[in-house]
């Protein structure tokens, strides 16, 4: 095998993952995009089987526009349940949390020792 033979290959190979990634990116955009009906997707994954380069190309040239808004909302929603989870996880007061932890005192859960822990701990 020779040099060349070699970067042939490493040549190859990294189109036909990028093409492998172009499919996968096409076929998750369809199923993300809730205006096209069934039927529709069905033609476009059919298209995709029997003549996958051209359709690939005209997928990204008809509906490259809709498919990157897409995937920019898909993106904004996961950062805005992100968003939330971190602020409501994270909103408990240090007042809060000594009050949590005094009612486990009360009910005998923890020792005074563990209390004055989880106090020392919220106080900062």
């Amino acid at each position: 095998m020779s040099f060349w033979d070699v970067i042939w290959f490493i040549i190859v190979s990294f189109a036909f993952i990028a093409y492998l990634l172009v499919l996968f990116n096409i076929v998750v955009d369809l199923f993300r995009d809730r205006d096209t009906s069934g039927w529709v997707k069905a033609i476009w994954i059919v298209f995709l089987v029997i003549i996958p380069l051209l359709t690939s190309l005209v997928y990204l040239i008809a509906r490259g526009r809709g498919m990157a808004e897409r995937q920019m909302s898909a993106v904004s929603s996961a950062r805005e349940q992100q968003d939330a989870y971190i602020r409501q996880v994270a909103a408990t007061s240090p007042a809060e949390q000594i009050g949590r932890a005094k009612d486990l005192l009360d009910s005998g859960a923890i020792t005074q020792q563990e209390f004055e822990a989880l106090k020392a701990k919220a106080l900062g």
